[in-house]
């Protein structure tokens, strides 16, 4: 099926002509048009489980962060600590407002460190008007988070570019993706750890390349210049022919970030809920510090009442989408924010929000999907986890 032609007003990666070239069916993702599906669904998802999967994932916002403010700027308003982090340290952190709900969830890379010791490097830095931390955000909300930025700045020696548009991101998963990308890059990826990064050199490219991802698999994220993307793109699908490597759309991003727990903006994370009831504890710093937030997250650790994130395992084929609700004893607890049919268990899973005494791993409660219920039990997250993992966690 041809594809149809794109909006004018929807935005485009350095890598959407090859999109279109090789029969990625384009859609509108938060105002970019993006490739949702190359072949099917089931066989991209097993691709990136079995080998490697390559995704355009340039939508994502891109912030580069200037000044000698620039670690107390972000300190002050993520929940993460920020002022102790070291060059090449990634951090997953939330961005909350004042109530404690999540403006945003995002990645904070440590550009350059001004930790003791690298004081100096920091001042060259900042001569060099090279950038010290670099930022991630979600492609729907990276207007609101620069607002929000812009509107906490006055007090900090703090300035940040909007680096999106100028820059291509591509991330290559999957349990071969790190034996094919390490002979191309001058840097030994095998002893990267999980959640870091470093500069690198790609072939006669310059990048950025982060041992990160959101599939659940081994791989890495490179962020290199807009106009470099689609040579780079080329060279690992030319050298990845013999590790089955293939393109990857977003349909398959999403399978995949589902069985592996990790929660979406717009569906289990949004202004509504807060960190402790999304599960994400690991990414909070309360203790010894202040940020935006902070004392409603605070009273939030010892709500009892709060809905939980759970998954949730079904039997069958029906597939559970985003507000059907959750019942127990035909009584509404709750409503999905995530289903599908997961490849890699052949069954429906979904993620949702119930009330604390439903959450229990093994109770059973059941789905109204289009009016007739189906039997589902709470099981632990994530559904899916790699047996390898670089480093113990690394958040």
């Amino acid at each position: 099926m041809p594809t149809p032609p794109t909006p004018a007003n929807l935005s485009r990666t350095a890598l959407y002509d090859w999109h279109v070239a090789h029969g990625g069916r384009m859609v509108d993702f938060s105002g970019w048009s993006m490739p949702v599906q190359y072949s099917s669904i089931l066989q991209e998802h097993q691709t990136t489980r079995t080998a490697v999967g390559l995704f355009d994932v340039s939508h994502m916002g891109r912030l580069h962060f200037y000044g000698s403010d620039v670690a107390r700027f972000l300190d002050s308003l993520l929940t993460r600590r920020v002022v102790d982090m070291r060059s090449g340290q990634i951090r997953y952190s939330l961005i909350c407002n004042p109530q404690g709900g999540i403006l945003d969830d995002v990645l904070v890379y440590c550009l350059k460190s001004s930790q003791p010791g690298e004081l100096a490097q920091q001042e060259s830095a900042r001569q060099n008007l090279d950038p010290s931390f670099q930022m991630v955000v979600n492609a729907g909300n990276r207007t609101k988070i620069i607002d929000w930025l812009t509107c906490h700045r006055a007090g900090y020696d703090v300035q940040f570019h909007d680096i999106t548009g100028e820059t291509t991101m591509i991330a290559v998963q999957g349990p071969l993706a790190i034996s094919l990308l390490n002979p191309l890059l001058d840097c030994d990826l095998a002893t990267l750890r999980y959640y870091r990064g470093m500069p690198a050199q790609f072939a006669k490219w310059s990048c950025y390349v982060s041992r990160t991802g959101y599939t659940g698999e081994d791989g890495c994220e490179l962020i290199v210049a807009a106009a470099d993307g689609p040579p780079i793109w080329d060279t690992i699908l030319q050298h990845g022919v013999d590790r089955s490597a293939a393109p990857i759309g977003l349909a398959a991003r999403d399978t995949l970030r589902l069985e592996a727990a990790m929660p979406l903006y717009g569906h289990e994370l949004s202004e509504q809920t807060n960190p402790i009831q999304a599960g994400l504890g690991f990414a909070l710093n309360l203790q010894n510090r202040q940020f935006v937030g902070h004392e409603a997250l605070v009273n939030f650790q010892a709500d009892s009442q709060q809905p939980l994130r759970i998954g949730l395992q079904l039997d069958g084929k029906r597939v559970p989408r985003e507000g059907h609700p959750i019942l127990q004893e035909d009584q509404p607890i709750g409503e999905v924010t995530s289903g599908t049919y997961s490849p890699t268990f052949e069954r429906p899973i979904a993620m949702g929000y119930v009330k604390q005494a439903a959450a229990a791993p093994g109770t059973t409660l059941h789905i109204d999907i289009r009016g007739k219920q189906h039997r589902a039990v709470v099981v632990p997250l994530p559904f899916y986890q790699r047996t390898f993992h670089s480093s113990k966690n690394g958040r």
